[in-house]
């Protein structure tokens, strides 16, 4: 186990923070426990690194010092960039707010920062796996990937939270047979989408190096990964502000209502946001954080299990 103790500069929202990295209530690569003897809260993270797999235990105490224990042959890589997962190369004070709502949670939540990993492989696949199905499906599936193709996550023991895993590898993806794809609920195009990705993981890591529009263009040149899949990997591993969802589901009518009171497509949430260029993202961000929720008038989405087609 090595440790590091780092005191940020700046209001941290630790869970708000991290939040975004988390696939659902089961994810086994993502914990979060509480804690007490000056502690606030705890999160245990999983990931893979250059060097190998890693966990890493983060609490924040009272007096805002980060504590970031880890384990694993990536324990150091994880700690050294302990700053910039936290946010620390992010810049919420630019941002102007053009609407009282987004002014509102701007000002209320000011510990919220975007999260740098520095790794695309480890938020590409739960990525890929949302792709046009519900949130539902595709934690489902990630946790059965995990559960079933990756390895028990490095820590100590008893004390770590039980069940969780490493994110499968690259070699682990390519190692699935056709028909587990099947079991855990991913249809043929998620499928070839990740498969072409493991393929050339190595390549697509440059895209942190390359940061913004020039980073998720190159994790567009992968059939099957275009601009909405792009776009949730790049908040993720380089924090990009000001990369949105386009062509989600429920982003633009969630924006459109609350920014202007009507639904809006992708080409008008594209014209609501321009003056908020270049942290778009952000204001999108705010929105959800807001609370703020759209009329409804019709029924939900319905989930499909693919294991039973």
């Amino acid at each position: 186990m090595i440790e590091r103790e780092w005191r940020p500069e700046f209001r941290l929202d630790l869970p708000g923070v991290l939040g975004p990295l988390r696939r659902g209530r089961g994810d086994p690569s993502w914990r979060s426990v509480g804690e007490g003897a000056g502690m606030v809260t705890a999160i245990w993270r999983t990931s893979t690194t250059p060097d190998g797999p890693a966990t890493v235990r983060l609490a924040r105490r009272t007096d805002g010092t980060v504590v970031a224990k880890g384990w694993g042959p990536g324990a150091a890589w994880e700690l050294d960039g302990l700053p910039t997962l936290l946010g620390a190369a992010d810049d919420p004070e630019s941002f102007v707010a053009h609407h009282p709502l987004i002014a509102d949670v701007a000002r209320r939540r000011p510990g919220i920062r975007f999260p740098a990993t520095r790794r695309v492989w480890d938020q590409l696949v739960p990525a890929i796996l949302e792709q046009k199905v519900t949130g539902t499906e595709a934690r489902r599936s990630w946790r059965e990937l995990c559960w079933r193709f990756s390895d028990p996550a490095p820590g100590p023991g008893e004390l770590m939270p039980r069940g969780m895993r490493i994110p499968p590898t690259p070699a682990q993806i390519r190692s699935v047979p056709e028909w587990e794809w099947h079991k855990a609920g991913v249809d043929s195009a998620r499928r070839r989408a990740i498969l072409a990705a493991a393929a050339v993981a190595h390549r697509l890591e440059a895209a942190v190096e390359l940061g913004g529009e020039e980073g998720r263009i190159l994790l567009r040149k992968i059939p099957g990964i275009g601009v909405w899949t792009a776009a949730e990997v790049a908040q993720r591993s380089w924090g990009d502000p000001d990369a949105v969802s386009f062509g989600d589901f429920h982003i633009p009518t969630v924006v459109g209502w609350a920014l202007v009171g009507r639904p809006l497509d992708d080409a008008g949430m594209l014209e609501v946001l321009e003056p908020y260029r270049p942290q778009r993202q952000r204001a999108v961000r705010y929105v959800e954080l807001s609370g703020f929720r759209r009329p409804r008038f019709g029924p939900r989405f319905s989930p499909r299990d693919f294991r039973a087609m």
